[in-house]
């Protein structure tokens, strides 16, 4: 056997891995590497994790975590330091709908089985305590991750995306745990990654591809001169994981990650579409002053302030908005379509925050609050990112069907 081979064996010796049968050793140059596959929500997991550690004692426990994940889990402090206003400003409120709906239905999985979710990465740094082992947070922090999957999705995919999210908010779906457990099995994972392959493959790419070999390249430098580690991660990882570390050792690939922590230049077409739709909506009113005179330029414009304003007044109405943050909805998305720099979400979003301003209760019960439609318009916070979602996707929707009625009206 050479020394790249993967052996396949368990970590605990012949016979020793869990029922899922996902620990597996590796031993490449002079390192050996146990890799634990996990679900995120499961009590095999967090049994597998504990046991391994303590019966192989590596020299460092790596872990599928960033900073920001680890002290959300350890220290309950994600959400509590939360300041919405300040992410609107900055343009991040799709990720943080993003994040949020992916916490939500986490954790939605995770009560219906009685686990939290990313307990087994808690359960693994713990247990290195208790044993006096370092620990290594090895992946890629989350909002690089989300911003880069973001960068690489043309218009459609996004759209994909955003129906994605908004279905896994929404679907009451249920899953039990044997079908959690089966989520571990190589054939299980097979299909579903072939499945977002094929639906969106620049965020499959970005969410399991590039982060494998992230990951490969953080565990391979882990605890420097290390020689035995443990790494936990999700079982979908394990594939392209273990086909990164050989290619590590074999010296066919650099653990270079600098290159996989920069958000990618937007296109041509993403730089100039904000400022296609305002130039087209003002030609098409100009032409129709070049063609029928101030009549009917007037009645293109007063055309398209209603169709732009209404809708986005609805979206803001259908998320329960303040009465003023309907208004400033109506009046703002004309603004926020003629200038490329803000957008209607923006006046809505923080006219919501100031009229209804979160209490200290919405930040505690934010994570529980996700779990429900019901909890998402109870909570402020997570009202106030659906004014903003809304509202921005209502205005939208006003462009679209107001463009071609604009044409229309030069062609009568």
């Amino acid at each position: 056997m050479n020394e790249n081979e993967n052996e396949h064996e368990t970590a605990g010796g012949e016979g020793a891995a869990g029922s899922g049968g996902n620990t597996y050793t590796l031993r490449l140059r002079d390192q050996e590497i146990i890799l634990i596959g996990t679900a995120h929500v499961s009590r095999e997991s967090i049994a597998e994790v504990r046991r391994v550690i303590r019966e192989t004692r590596p020299d460092v426990v790596c872990v599928e975590l960033d900073e920001g994940r680890y002290n959300a889990i350890s220290q309950n402090e994600r959400w509590e330091k939360l300041d919405v206003t300040k992410v609107f400003k900055e343009g991040k409120g799709f990720l943080l709908i993003a994040n949020l709906v992916l916490a939500g239905f986490q954790r939605r999985l995770g009560n219906e089985l009685g686990v939290k979710p990313g307990e087994e990465m808690k359960t693994a740094v713990e247990t290195a305590e208790e044993l006096g082992i370092p620990h290594s947070l090895c992946d890629r922090e989350v909002q690089i991750t989300l911003r880069r999957a973001w960068a690489r999705c043309g218009l459609w995919s996004k759209c994909k995306l955003l129906a994605s999210l908004l279905s896994s908010a929404f679907t009451r779906e249920k899953m039990s745990e044997a079908e959690i457990e089966n989520l571990k099995n190589r054939s299980e994972l097979d299909g579903m990654m072939s499945e977002l392959s094929d639906y969106l493959p620049g965020v499959k790419e970005t969410l399991i591809d590039e982060r494998d070999r992230y990951l490969a390249a953080k565990i391979w430098t882990a605890g420097g001169g290390a020689r035995r580690k443990t790494a936990v991660v999700g079982a979908g990882h394990l594939p392209g994981l273990q086909d990164h570390l050989k290619k590590i050792a074999a010296g066919e690939e650099a653990v270079e990650t600098a290159h996989l922590d920069i958000i990618p230049p937007p296109g041509l077409f993403s730089r100039a579409a904000p400022w296609l739709i305002p130039v087209l909506i003002v030609a098409l009113i100009a032409l129709g002053f070049v063609q029928s005179g101030a009549g009917l330029s007037l009645a293109m414009l007063r055309n398209w302030l209603l169709w732009n304003g209404s809708l986005a007044a609805l979206g803001c109405l259908v998320a329960l908005g303040h009465p003023l943050s309907i208004l400033v909805s109506f009046f703002g998305a004309p603004i926020g379509t003629l200038s490329p720099f803000v957008g209607v979400g923006l006046f809505s979003g923080l006219t919501e925050l100031w009229l209804r301003k979160p209490r200290v209760s919405d930040t505690e019960s934010l994570s529980g609050d996700l779990s429900s439609l019901r909890g998402i318009y109870r909570n402020r916070i997570t009202r106030a990112l659906l004014v903003f979602f809304l509202s921005t996707l209502g205005g939208a929707a006003g462009n679209i069907i107001s463009i071609p009625a604009l044409a229309g009206l030069l062609v009568k």
